[in-house]
C-alpha cells in the first residue's frame, strides 16, 4: 500500500470557540467557520477538523470527548484507494462517501479514512542555517531572527499517536494490512511507524496504554519551517496564556525539535520541526522507555532575561 502520509484529523470537541481561537493562535490558517464546527490547514492543504461531539456526521467515538473521531491519509490515485477498500473489506465494515474517501475501523477502533491525496506544493521561505564549514545558508545581510509579525505558519500535518489498548496487535494491523514501516520503538510502549508512500520517521506513534479508560489521542502535531519556529512559535503561544505541558527541547525518536501544550482536543498538541528522514535500508531501534530516551536536552519555560537586569 503507498499511503503518502496524513490528509486530515477530524474531532469531536465540547468547546467550538475555544478550538478555533487555539488553532488560529498556533498559526493554521481558517479555511471554515460555522455552527457546526470549523476546518484549519497548513500550507500543504492538510487540514484540522472539528466539530461539535454530538454531531450525527462525526464517525462514532471509541473515547469520551473532546477526542479524535478520524484519522484520513492521502494516496496518490484511485488504483491505491481501491487496493486499501479491497483489503480492509476482508474482515471489517468499509464504505466511500460521496467524494470517494474509504472509511473504515483499525483493531484498535479508530476511525480511519483514506482518499486521494489533496495536499499541494509548499511556498515558504527558504530555511537556511549559518554553519563553519559549509557553505552560507542565508544570503548576506538575510537575518535568522525574523520580525515577530513575519508569518510563521505550519508547513504539513506531521503526526499523530493514539493510546491503545494492545500495541503488538495494534502495529501489526498497520504493517500486515496497511503496509506501515515501523522506524523505532520504545520496548513494552509502542512502535512509531511510517507508511510506505513517506519518509518522515513517524506519521503514527502507538502508545500502550495501561489504564483500560486512557484510550484515544495522546497528541498530534503539524510540521513547522525549523527550530527557530518551534521555540519562536511556542514562546509566543505560551505568552497568549496557553498551558505548557513538555517542553521545548528536542526527541531522540526521529530527531525533532518539539514542545507540548495542553489542548482543548482530548490530548496535546505539539509545535514540531526537523524530523529525521528514512528508506527501507533503516534499521528500527528498541530503546527502553525513560527521560533519558525521549529527549536529548529538554528545557525551561522562563520569563525573558538581560544581562542589563
Amino acid at each position: 500500500m503507498k499511503i503518502l502520509g496524513l490528509e486530515s484529523l477530524i474531532f469531536g470537541v465540547t468547546d467550538l470557540e475555544a478550538c478555533h481561537q487555539y488553532l488560529l493562535d498556533y498559526g493554521l490558517i481558517r479555511v471554515e467557520k460555522n455552527a457546526s464546527g470549523g476546518v484549519y490547514e497548513a500550507l500543504d492543504g492538510s487540514t484540522v477538523v472539528f466539530k461539535l461531539d454530538t454531531d450525527p456526521s462525526l464517525p462514532a467515538p471509541n473515547a469520551p470527548a473532546p477526542n479524535i473521531r478520524e484519522t484520513t491519509y492521502g494516496v496518490p490515485d484511485q488504483k491505491e484507494l481501491d487496493k486499501i477498500a479491497a483489503e480492509l473489506s476482508k474482515d471489517r465494515a468499509v464504505s466511500i462517501d460521496e467524494e470517494g474517501t474509504v472509511h473504515s475501523i483499525d483493531d484498535s477502533g479508530f476511525a480511519i479514512g483514506f482518499r486521494i491525496t489533496r495536499r499541494r506544493k509548499i511556498i515558504a521561505p527558504h530555511v537556511g542555517i549559518n554553519a563553519p564549514g559549509q557553505a552560507p545558508g542565508r544570503a548576506l545581510n538575510e537575518l535568522g531572527v525574523l520580525d515577530k509579525d513575519h508569518p510563521r505558519t505550519p508547513r504539513s500535518l506531521s503526526h499523530v499517536v493514539y493510546f491503545v489498548p494492545d500495541h503488538k496487535k495494534a502495529e501489526a494491523f498497520y504493517a500486515d494490512r496497511l503496509g506501515f514501516r515501523t522506524t523505532d520503538r520504545f520496548i513494552n510502549l509502542g512502535p512509531f511507524m511510517r507508511p510506505a508512500g513517506s519518509q518522515e520517521h513517524h506519521s503514527l506513534f502507538l502508545v500502550q496504554s495501561f489504564n483500560p479508560h486512557m484510550v484515544g489521542l495522546n497528541h498530534f502535531t503539524f510540521h513547522f519551517g525549523s527550530g527557530y519556529e518551534v521555540f519562536r512559535n511556542g514562546w509566543d503561544f505560551a505568552q497568549k496564556g496557553y498551558k505548557s505541558f513538555w517542553g521545548p527541547g528536542r526527541h531522540i525518536m526521529g530527531s525533532n525539535f518539539f514542545w507540548y501544550f495542553n489542548s482543548p482536543f482530548g490530548g496535546t498538541i505539539e509545535f514540531d520541526a526537523d524530523m529525521d528522514i528514512h528508506d527501507d535500508t533503516w534499521q528500527p531501534r528498541a530503546l527502553p522507555t525513560s527521560a533519558d530516551t525521549s529527549q536529548v536536552f529538554l528545557f525551561e519555560h522562563v520569563k525573558k532575561w538581560s544581562p542589563g537586569a
